[in-house]
């Protein structure tokens, strides 16, 4: 491998963590909300457990991975330049969402950025395989949050229906306990999920420069961006966390336990699927139908119209920013 291709991977590379770790406070962030916001872990022990179940859920398989690094854009048809515009563009756009504490999906941004730096690479829409795009992205896009949302208030109306002569005492205290599992199943959905964007993308990085000759993801690939993305967590999470697990919707234990048991299925029947979902629209939503199960007042729908007005704009803001750096960028090199 030439020596500027070993310069590119290892670029890519540092920035592809960068954006992982940025990923961090978005997405492993959704996998624990809800218990901390219920109190029922601390966010230490929460950040400790989500960082060995994302690790954990990212070494089960590798076909989001596949889809995010091969199924959209062939590796072999893009520059090192290409990735490094979508990763830079997919950067800024965790930064400015973060700071304003707003969920945004870092699935759906890495996506939309690479969209737009092949497109612009290479001067024609036909770079993209839109067919899997639509069926694999677009169509989960639209789908999950709806699912999320009616799994959350099924999820809710049956343990309604299950406890209606139990104590408030009584299911505080049975869920505080049981929300340590479903959480848990959240972090491990999350690892088997959203931990494989970033890993198709190094991967992809490494078939187009010729490291590799196959798209097999390599184990210190997982490895490294399930750690980043702990590290994350650690550093900047508190945001998201007080947005998905205090202002959407006041929540008890028993609402945590049924919001992290509902989006919790919807992921892991989408990464079974190889579909890229994002953790922070499944889970938002499914917030939002636990909420609902008390009454439609009971969310905060001004904080929800703001998040899906970020899922709406986060593709397409995303692709223009990643195309305009990769046009700066190939004009300099």
């Amino acid at each position: 491998m030439p020596n500027e291709a070993i310069v590119g991977v290892i670029i890519i590379t540092a920035l592809a963590l960068a954006f992982d770790f940025m990923n961090g406070f978005h997405d492993t962030a959704n996998a624990i909300a809800t218990s901390v916001g219920t109190r029922s872990l601390r966010p230490s022990t929460a950040i400790v457990m989500a960082a060995i179940l994302n690790l954990v859920g990212a070494l089960v398989s590798a076909g989001v991975a596949k889809t995010i690094g091969s199924g959209i854009v062939n590796p072999t048809s893009v520059s090192t330049l290409v990735i490094v515009s979508a990763l830079i563009s997919a950067i800024i756009w965790n930064i400015v969402t973060w700071y304003y504490g707003i969920p945004s999906s870092s699935s759906h941004a890495l996506i939309g950025s690479l969209l737009g730096s092949a497109i612009v690479y290479k001067g024609t829409l036909a770079v993209v395989a839109w067919y899997s795009f639509f069926i694999k992205i677009v169509l989960w896009l639209i789908l999950s949050p709806i699912i999320g949302f009616f799994a959350g208030f099924l999820v809710m109306t049956i343990f309604m229906w299950v406890l209606r002569g139990a104590t408030p005492r009584f299911v505080t205290r049975f869920f505080s306990k049981a929300q340590i599992f479903s959480a848990a199943a959240m972090a491990f959905s999350h690892g088997s999920n959203d931990a494989q964007k970033t890993m198709g993308i190094i991967t992809m990085a490494l078939v187009s420069s010729g490291a590799i000759a196959t798209f097999d993801v390599p184990d210190w690939v997982r490895v490294a961006c399930a750690i980043a993305m702990a590290l994350g967590t650690a550093v900047g999470g508190r945001r998201i966390i007080k947005t998905m697990g205090v202002n959407i919707a006041r929540l008890a234990p028993v609402n945590g336990f049924a919001a992290d048991a509902g989006a919790a299925a919807v992921i892991l029947t989408a990464t079974a699927m190889h579909a890229p979902v994002s953790t922070t629209h499944v889970i938002s939503t499914s917030i939002m139908g636990v909420g609902a199960t008390k009454r439609l007042s009971a969310v905060r729908w001004i904080i929800a119209k703001n998040i899906v007005m970020a899922w709406v704009m986060t593709i397409p803001i995303c692709a223009i920013l990643s195309g305009l750096i990769m046009f700066v960028l190939g004009k300099i090199f």
